[in-house]
């Protein structure tokens, strides 16, 4: 703790505060909400952008 110093401690003791926060608040279930929603959507376009790499490389694989 002591190669923190004040600015280590005042960042860690806003971090902590705002996750408290977010857990007392239930904000927690939209954000797993909207984070898994966005996993699916990256998901996706990876999917496709792989498929595309597929599809127009010249080797076939």
């Amino acid at each position: 703790m002591g190669n923190l110093g004040g600015g280590g401690l005042i960042a860690a003791g806003v971090i902590l505060v705002f996750l408290g926060l977010v857990l007392r608040l239930g904000i927690i279930d939209w954000l797993i909400d909207f984070t898994g929603l966005l996993l699916i959507i990256i998901g996706i376009v990876l999917g496709v952008f792989g498929l595309i790499q597929i599809f127009s490389s010249r080797k076939g694989y």
